[in-house]
């Protein structure tokens, strides 16, 4: 149904009386991700008298919104902090008065996994739906079943618990995901047509689609300044890179401050006024000083206004009169950038208003594309691209590529123009690109990313059987059973009868992958599990800075310094670089000096102290604390530390070709790894250590684990890259594992006690492929008739 603006309130509030389960969609947004909790709760939900006293939970793909959200609803009703809350992964504002509360869908998520039934809450609002984001796909799978199980309990006893309602917002017409998947819902939920925006908005295509976005949207932002009406512009980009450069641009073309030829000018004008005004105010007769040209009169208002056509005009006033003058420069545009990586204080900025005098002009990647609504937008720039993170399946291949939107997206960026007024968006491409070359709807994340982690956390909620999850859009059986299969690796399921393991359990309550999860499950050994959290949550966050080219020399002897724990490891790298940070004061001077993201270590910091609270709680026998000034690891401590970052990264095990070919014993002698190619476990491409590496510049190991399979301009690239000793597979990766017959020479060695049992060695093969490694000394025993190697 479409409604008109008038009856919004008594439908939605209707609907979700009468309904477990309502969509809300308006094409663009409309401004109910506000309103939708505002209704609720002046109609007495959430209320501890009330029928419905479970909080207003609602959940937002990004922090940023999640954050600004709960100011504005909270300014809006006029309630603090305390009761129209947020949550967000080191951001916590809640208390016993919060009756509303915003948080990401992954804060939700891993509330389900500890209370299945979500019982604080009585309303849960899913916005953004139609982003198809990882984390919101599984949550509204899972909130679909407990619904059910709210219903029948309430059934049973009303007083001990009240049904659940859940409203799904998309800001897209797509919804037929959620309400024709009948294994989602049974009955199909009532969609409610909201209008989709306040104003109109213009949009103009470029005649020709450029090669270069970022250069054609300097030129179109600065068309838009100099020619038309005052009116924040917002400019849409693929990534950081590109915000600063523009950034950059923009603030040299348009200071903050008047260019020193404006100053100079305003100072003559100002001066001849002074003289004209006092000469026509003379008394006649008087004796006057107006051959004085440096006197100056002491004007008593001094006002600053912008013209129309983009120039500043100054008005004097003062005991002798009024002087109004324009000089013919633009007014300073306020740039400022948003992306996901800014610390959240400078997202917060783009929400407040510009100095006086000043254009507000934001560029921002997508996460400004919905429920970020910045105040006096009227202008947007799109380049129509964004960066994704696209996965291959069946290589495990990794990469960001830049690509059109989707229509829908399109749509999206162009409505921020029209929340608070008439708006234009200028689109930098043909009509033709957008007919032919865009999708209508974005990929669903759950289609182009690895799941293992989301499979892990449905196990630990009793989902066995994951083919049959209700998925808006299931994913394909081949990335199921890759996830499965990697969780049965790394011990976290049983591999035959598919049910998580007590270890698996204990990784799925900490708040990380389930690689690093393993890790730290392993790492309480030698002292070393301070080091493993530092490691995790250093792994956890990218933390290297882009480096400029005239900085590179620079960027590499930094990565040189903090190299010194041990140079056959980019992760060691990680935790020296934790360490130092940490021993240096934690300053913004020294991410500076060593080209890091200052919010990306205070994240680590925070991380770090969650994973060490998490552990103490979780496991017996665990003494561990935050350590600032930790002293570095011994080297049998180093030793152990790769060989757990073996563990976590076992399927992701590389051996140099001439290595391979020659049968495992040896190979060929090499200065650096330029052009070194490895084997990989899952495909038959080869890869390459990236030259970012510390262990580019040295002889190549012989076998390493990485942390990432990216894929270059030209070649595979490893990144986050650990040499190992092939001794350790055979014990750490025993399932990838096979062995020949014992060798004869050496010559087998009985036990003294019997000859049931003898010490061997022999040819282990690896992985899929069956690559050789070097001989190993095995112990065996006699079963029956045969020898078999003992566990």
């Amino acid at each position: 149904m479409k409604l008109p603006v008038c009856g919004e309130e008594q439908v939605i509030m209707e609907a979700i009386r009468n309904n477990t389960v309502v969509v809300i969609c308006g094409e663009t947004g409309s401004g109910k991700t506000t309103q939708v909790p505002q209704f609720l709760y002046e109609a007495g939900w959430s209320h501890p008298d009330s029928d419905n006293p479970g909080l207003i939970a609602i959940t937002q793909p990004r922090r940023v919104a999640a954050v600004s959200m709960a100011k504005r609803v909270g300014y809006e009703l006029n309630l603090p902090e305390s009761v129209v809350s947020h949550q967000i992964r080191y951001d916590v504002t809640t208390s016993e008065k919060t009756r509303i509360k915003f948080m990401t869908d992954g804060v939700l998520l891993r509330e389900l996994s500890q209370d299945l039934l979500l019982t604080k809450y009585s309303v849960i609002i899913i916005d953004e739906a139609h982003e198809r984001n990882l984390n919101t796909d599984i949550l509204i799978g899972v909130v679909s079943r407990v619904l059910k199980l709210r219903a029948e309990l309430s059934r049973e006893d009303r007083a001990k618990i009240k049904p659940l309602r859940v409203v799904i917002m998309s800001a897209t017409l797509r919804v037929s995901d959620f309400t024709e998947n009948s294994t989602l819902f049974t009955k199909p939920p009532p969609v409610i047509s909201v209008n989709a925006r306040q104003y109109p908005v213009s949009i103009h295509f470029n005649k020709r689609t450029p090669e270069d976005h970022v250069a054609e949207a300097f030129k179109k932002v600065s068309k838009i300044h100099d020619r038309l009406p005052e009116g924040g512009i917002l400019i849409f980009l693929t990534g950081q890179n590109e915000i600063q450069h523009l950034c950059k641009l923009l603030r040299e073309k348009y200071p903050s401050l008047p260019p020193k030829a404006a100053l100079e000018e305003r100072k003559r004008i100002r001066q001849a006024a002074e003289l004209e005004l006092k000469r026509d105010a003379a008394i006649p007769g008087e004796e006057s000083d107006s051959d004085d040209s440096d006197s100056d009169l002491g004007f008593d208002e001094e006002e600053l206004v912008s013209t129309k056509d983009g120039k500043w005009e100054y008005i004097y006033k003062c005991e002798y009169g009024k002087f109004t003058y324009t000089i013919s420069y633009a007014a300073p545009l306020h740039v400022l950038p948003l992306y996901s990586s800014l610390p959240t204080e400078a997202q917060l900025r783009v929400f407040q208003p510009p100095p006086e005098g000043t254009r507000l002009c934001v560029i921002a990647t997508n996460v400004a594309e919905t429920s970020v609504t910045i105040p006096g937008i009227r202008y947007v720039v799109d380049c129509g691209k964004a960066k994704e993170r696209r996965y291959d399946i069946k290589t495990g291949v990794q990469s960001f590529e830049v690509d059109w939107t989707s229509k829908a997206s399109a749509g999206q960026r162009a409505g921020r123009a029209g929340r608070t007024g008439p708006g234009h968006c200028y689109r930098l491409y043909s009509s033709a690109v957008f007919d032919h070359d865009f999708e209508q709807f974005s990929t669903p994340e759950i289609s182009r990313m690895p799941i293992e982690g989301v499979v892990l956390n449905m196990k630990s909620m009793g989902i066995d059987n994951v083919v049959n999850f209700p998925f808006p859009t299931p994913p394909e059986r081949q990335t199921l059973s890759k996830a499965e299969k990697l969780l049965g690796y790394l011990g976290a399921i049983d591999t035959d009868v598919k049910h998580i393991t007590p270890v698996g359990q204990a990784m799925a309550n900490l708040p990380v992958t389930p690689r690093f999860a393993k890790m730290l499950v392993i790492g309480n050994q030698q002292d070393c599990l301070p080091f493993v959290i530092a490691i995790v949550a250093a792994l956890s966050t990218e933390i290297a800075k882009a480096r400029r080219r005239l900085m590179r020399k620079k960027y590499f002897e930094s990565q040189i310094k903090h190299a010194g724990l041990d140079r056959s490891s980019d992760i060691l790298k990680l935790l020296n670089v934790v360490g130092a940070y940490e021993y240096a004061g934690a300053t913004a001077e020294f991410c500076e000096e060593n080209f890091l993201r200052s919010k990306a270590m205070e994240e680590i910091r925070k991380l770090r102290w969650q994973l060490t609270n998490l552990m103490a709680a979780l496991f017996e026998n665990v003494d561990v604390w935050v350590d600032p000034k930790m002293l570095p690891p011994t080297k049998r401590q180093i030793k152990f530390l790769k060989q757990v970052i073996t563990a976590g990264f076992i399927d992701s095990v590389a051996i140099r070709k001439d290595v391979i070919e020659n049968g495992g014993q040896g190979g060929t002698r090499f200065k650096n790894a330029r052009g070194v190619a490895y084997k990989l476990m899952w495909s038959e491409e080869e890869a390459f250590i990236h030259p970012g590496s510390i262990l580019y510049s040295q002889e190549p190991p012989i076998a390493l684990v990485y942390n990432e399979l990216f894929k270059g301009a030209t070649k595979t690239c490893f990144k986050g890259v650990t040499a190992i000793d092939t001794k350790w597979l055979p014990e750490i990766g025993k399932e990838f594992c096979s062995f020949g017959r014992p060798l004869d020479h050496p010559i087998p060695k009985y036990s003294e006690q019997t000859k049931d049992k003898k010490t061997v060695y022999v040819v282990p093969s690896f992985g899929p492929k069956g690559w050789p490694l070097p001989p190993i000394q095995v112990e065996m025993h006699r079963k029956g008739t045969r020898w078999v190697i003992s566990a």
